[in-house]
């Protein structure tokens, strides 16, 4: 049996419209709401450097939010498959999105720092290599056309700062 894809649905609405709706360049708002069934909506804006407004998530703030979550959904399912068993999983993902003179742009690259707590120092070698494997499985990278990186980090929760790691602040 083929597999007829996952569907999803978003609804955008522009908020932005001041009365003059994009009359001026300068004065129109860059706000926006998107709503999904059965979920909290998002309320979204341009970046702050494209004259958006830096409180609301920006279209780059959430398709980094995608990688860095699809990424951990993708690794802790392989991890329970594998019996390893993950007390706490933090990361800190940037990335780099480049501008052209026509007004353009793309990203060019994103690096996921995810930091992995673990119960049983044996498993840690596999732990660390099953990064690789979320990485392959993970919808959101296989979907994108630029390089995503991971530097990870697997700690035991028998050795180090085990009570910070688990309560998600780094030392």
């Amino acid at each position: 049996m083929a597999d007829d894809g996952h569907r999803y649905t978003a609804d955008l609405v522009w908020i932005g419209n001041h009365g003059d709706g994009t009359a001026h360049y300068e004065r129109y708002g860059r706000e926006y709401s998107v709503c999904m069934r059965g979920k909290p909506d998002l309320a979204g804006s341009a970046d702050a450097a494209f004259r958006g407004e830096a409180t609301r998530h920006n279209p780059e703030d959430l398709l980094l939010a995608a990688i860095t979550g699809c990424h951990l959904l993708s690794y802790l399912a392989l991890c329970a498959r594998s019996r390893i068993c993950v007390l706490a999983y933090s990361d800190h993902a940037e990335a780099v999105m480049e501008t052209t003179p026509d007004g353009g742009g793309r990203f060019t690259s994103a690096t996921l720092h995810p930091r992995v707590v673990i119960r049983d120092g044996a498993q840690r070698e596999r732990a660390l290599a099953l990064h690789d494997k979320a990485h392959a499985h993970c919808f959101i990278a296989s979907s994108c056309n630029f390089p995503i990186r991971h530097v990870a980090t697997v700690e035991v929760a028998d050795h180090g700062p085990v009570a910070d790691a688990l309560s998600g602040h780094a030392t």
